[in-house]
């Protein structure tokens, strides 16, 4: 909260400001931000086959908020390349409609590096600088443990993998200068991502086709070189 009060407070004092600073985001800038990240799966679900066959089971992921880094260098005054990174996610899926096996079954880490096109709408002197961008992502999945202690009692399960993901992004934003330099932003992506998992057990290998198209929100900071 005192967090969410001193950006506002700096966003008030830059519409106070922006009349009396140089600003610019121009050709040949660099833009570097950093803030909290959230990572909001899909609620949708997705279905769990056991040894080939489907059940009537699906598994969910929770969300997850990390410190999120992105950086911008501006090819001209109206387009940029965006880069997003963070520190590592960690999610948890759990599974449902199972009865007593019900509950968090897998925990895992994730990088999503995320490479997008932006467009920026605004001449180059404005404080306020909307953007919007279409890309592409990656996500590297990995320290995926089994975590369902009914689930390993039942059927022994072990060797948990979650495969790697490429998928599109998109991405709308805005930064606001604070002054010639600093400057607020907020912005959200849309990736499409999709992954398979699969846990070895002796009932036979557990799949999912998981279905996570989470959005991604992120308010920080950034400074422009």
């Amino acid at each position: 909260m005192k967090t969410t009060k001193l950006i506002i407070a700096m966003l008030l004092l830059a519409i106070n400001m922006s009349g009396q600073l140089s600003l610019a985001h121009e050709q040949g800038s660099i833009i570097l931000r950093a803030g909290p990240a959230l990572v909001d799966p899909d609620d949708a679900n997705n279905p769990v086959n056991i040894a080939g066959a489907a059940t009537d089971f699906t598994v969910e992921v929770d969300d997850n908020t990390q410190l999120g880094i992105t950086g911008t260098y501006m090819l001209s005054d109206h387009i940029g390349i965006g880069l997003l990174a963070s520190t590592p996610f960690k999610h948890t899926v759990s599974l449902q409609n199972a009865g007593a096996l019900n509950g968090d079954i897998v925990e895992t880490k994730h990088l999503p590096p995320t490479l997008t096109l932006q467009y920026y709408f605004n001449s180059p002197g404005s404080a306020f600088q909307p953007y919007a961008g279409i890309g592409v992502n990656y996500t590297y999945f990995f320290d995926e443990e089994a975590k369902s202690s009914a689930l390993k009692d039942a059927a022994n399960t072990r060797n948990v993998k979650i495969d790697d993901s490429f998928g599109l992004a998109l991405e709308a934003g805005f930064d606001y200068m604070i002054n010639s330099n600093w400057l607020f932003n907020a912005t959200v992506w849309y990736i499409d991502l999709d992954t398979d998992a699969s846990i070895a057990s002796d009932l036979g290998e557990i799949t999912a086709d998981v279905s996570i198209d989470p959005f991604v929100y992120m308010l920080g900071l950034g400074y422009k070189f």
